[in-house]
C-alpha cells in the first residue's frame, strides 16, 4: 500500500514550507513518501507545495488556525448529518472551506479534497476517478467514483445543514436585536411629536 503512494519527486517544482494553512485556494491534499516520512502534496488553484506534515496533521493544524479543533469539527459533522465514517470537515465556513476524505483519515493513503473546487468527476477505472476542478485542471485519484459521489453528496448536505442553522440563528438574532429598537424608536417619535407641539 505504501509503495502505491510513492512518487518521483525530483521533477516536481514543489517548495517545502512549514507555515501553511489550508485556505480557499486549496484544491486537494494528498500523501507522498518523502524519504522515510509521509509528507503532504498540497495543490492550489495556481500553485503546489510539499509540506512536512501528514495530510491529517495538516487538516488538524488548519482547523486550529481557524479557531476550532479537529475533534470538535468531527462532532459537529456527526450532529449535523448523522454520519460516523469518512467524515467531511468544515475547516472554515465563512470562506466555504469544506474538505472530505477519500478513505478513513487514519489510513496513510487518505486524500483530502475541497468540495467547493470540484466541478465534475467521472470513472476512469474500477478504482480510479478523474476529477475536474473549477480551474479546469484534471487529476486522477485512486478512488472508486462511487466514493467520490457519496462524499460529495454528504458534504453538500453538511453545507446545507450548516447554512440553515446559521440563517435560522441570524433571523432569531435580528428579531431580538431589532425588537427593542423599534419600541424605542416609537417612543422617541412620540416624545418628538410632543415637544414639537409644545409652544415653549
Amino acid at each position: 500500500m505504501m509503495d502505491k503512494m510513492k512518487k518521483e519527486l525530483n521533477g516536481l517544482k514543489q517548495t517545502e514550507i512549514e507555515d501553511y494553512e489550508i485556505n480557499s485556494r486549496t484544491m486537494f491534499v494528498e500523501p507522498v513518501v518523502y524519504g522515510s516520512k509521509i509528507y503532504s502534496r498540497v495543490v492550489e488553484v495556481e500553485d503546489e507545495f510539499l509540506l512536512p506534515f501528514k495530510p491529517l496533521d495538516l487538516i488538524k493544524k488548519s482547523c486550529n488556525y481557524y479557531g476550532v479543533d479537529y475533534e470538535s469539527r468531527k462532532r459537529g459533522t456527526r450532529q449535523l448529518i448523522g454520519y460516523f465514517r469518512k467524515l467531511s470537515i468544515i475547516i472554515e465556513p465563512t470562506y466555504h472551506i469544506y474538505f472530505f476524505p477519500t478513505v478513513s483519515p487514519l489510513k496513510p493513503e487518505c486524500i483530502w479534497i475541497a468540495f467547493e473546487h470540484v466541478e465534475c468527476y467521472r470513472r476512469i477505472a474500477a478504482q480510479k476517478t478523474m476529477i475536474t476542478f473549477r480551474n479546469k485542471q484534471s487529476h486522477i485519484f485512486p478512488v472508486p467514483v462511487s466514493t467520490i459521489e457519496v462524499q460529495m453528496l454528504r458534504t453538500s448536505l453538511l453545507k446545507t445543514k450548516l447554512m440553515q442553522r446559521i440563517e435560522s440563528n441570524g433571523r432569531k438574532f435580528f428579531n431580538k436585536a431589532n425588537g427593542p429598537q423599534l419600541i424605542n424608536a416609537s417612543e422617541s417619535s412620540l416624545e418628538y411629536d410632543a415637544y414639537s407641539k409644545d409652544p415653549k
